[in-house]
């Protein structure tokens, strides 16, 4: 059962920008479907076929919640197309196309792997909700090349 959200009307036009812009920013009302309808409308993008996209949540309950959420609008398993992961805790499995993943682990991954190789895009939720790991994974997706982290 899919619901409708305020968000629907908008899905096809926020789909248009993104074919011909790399950034954009939405802002709607808390419960507009921003979490969870914009997502999975994204996974069918021509430019996210055979990729991956990254959902950055500030916290660990939100990612969970919104991954098993989005599960469950596709009636699968979490899992499945859409999984999570989060430190000490992860359910993705090989054909997971939309993960959402805390903000340390969304830093940590752009720290791995800059080129983020199969990532056809990043969705910063909540940005509002400020932190160091936001603001440092914002600024590896913006110019990868300009930081070099060495251990």
């Amino acid at each position: 059962m899919t619901i409708s959200l305020p968000i629907e009307q908008h899905l096809s036009s926020i789909q248009t920008m993104l074919a011909e812009h790399t950034r954009l920013i939405l802002v709607a009302q808390p419960g507009a479907g921003k979490t969870t309808r914009v997502p999975l409308m994204l996974l069918s993008s021509a430019w996210a076929q055979g990729q991956r996209l990254l959902l950055g949540e500030p916290r660990r309950v939100a990612a969970r919640l919104a991954a098993t959420f989005m599960a469950s609008q596709l009636n699968e398993q979490i899992g499945e197309t859409v999984g999570y992961r989060m430190r000490g805790d992860s359910n993705v499995g090989p054909n997971t196309r939309l993960e959402v993943v805390t903000q340390g682990v969304l830093t940590r991954i752009l720290q791995d792997d800059p080129l983020l190789e199969g990532v056809a895009g990043i969705i910063f939720d909540e940005f509002h909700e400020r932190s160091a790991h936001s603001e440092l994974a914002l600024a590896l997706t913006v110019d990868p090349s300009r930081f070099a982290l060495a251990f």
